[in-house]
């Protein structure tokens, strides 16, 4: 279950420099009255290398949190921008509403039916939820669709996923990996199209869903890395880091269904094959 963001999305600040956190401009910003809208742009095939950081493709989450369960507010100070990476954080340094602050960036277009490929490496941290996700609801003027990676780090060794529909969780499951994902990078990947949704880790298929019941609806991307003092049966008790955590984000990337295999890296040369 991810606890999907439900908030009107601020404008996303400027980076001061390459290598600099993300600052103050984006709390300078106001957020879009009624979030996103239908008139959101419709992504196109891509793949992102994070060498810049291009506003125009990514909002930074910043001045709010998505409710009660979460223990941090999502703010640009928590996102790093290194040529070649985007660095998400959770860390103590308290707002008026928080104690902590939380990094999460999303994609300004929906995208539809496709392959959704990212390379990531975690933190670890009992209370924790690194997420990689696809996300449409409310506040963009639509019902709550939904497709998840999820790295619940208070347990490095597995990978949880699953879908909303409507509003409603289905397809939940957790899969164990070969090394903790706070040791080196993983490739996540899902291949969705109607009536069949495929989640990859590093190349190999872990769930293979054909149901009538999937997502439908073209969805933003996002990535986040947040916490939580009341999930306990779910994400565990929570654990106050002593340093910040972060969230490594190396690539990402959307192939448009029908299209082929865009680069050497992507699940989908090994779909095309199978």
């Amino acid at each position: 279950m991810h606890m999907a963001n439900k908030t009107p999305e601020p404008m996303a600040p400027a980076l001061k420099s390459a290598s600099l956190r993300i600052g103050l401009l984006g709390m300078l910003l106001a957020c879009t009255a009624g979030g996103a809208s239908a008139s959101d742009p419709v992504g196109t095939t891509f793949r992102e290398d994070f060498l810049t950081f291009d506003p125009s493709r990514w909002y930074i989450s910043d001045g709010w949190s998505n409710g009660d369960h979460q223990n941090c507010q999502w703010s640009s100070t928590a996102v790093q921008h290194l040529p070649g990476r985007v660095i998400l954080e959770f860390l103590e340094d308290p707002t008026p509403t928080h104690k902590y602050r939380c990094g999460e960036i999303q994609t300004t277009a929906r995208f539809g039916y496709g392959t959704f490929e990212a390379k990531i490496k975690t933190d670890d941290g009992s209370g924790l939820n690194a997420a990689f996700f696809t996300y449409i609801g409310p506040v963009h003027g639509e019902r709550h669709d939904e497709i998840d990676f999820e790295m619940l780090t208070a347990n490095v060794n597995e990978v949880t996923i699953n879908t909303y529909v409507d509003g409603k969780p289905h397809h939940g499951d957790v899969h164990p990996v070969a090394e903790p994902t706070n040791e080196r990078f993983y490739l996540y990947s899902f291949h969705w199209e109607p009536g069949r949704l495929r989640w990859y880790v590093d190349g190999e298929l872990i769930k293979d869903v054909q149901d009538p019941v999937l997502p439908e609806r073209p969805q933003k991307i996002y990535f986040s890395l947040w916490g939580t003092e009341t999930l306990n049966d779910w994400m565990g008790p929570f654990d106050p880091p002593t340093r910040p955590k972060q969230m490594e984000i190396d690539w990402v990337a959307f192939t448009a269904l029908g299209e082929p295999c865009q680069f050497e890296d992507s699940v989908l040369c090994k779909i095309a094959t199978e």
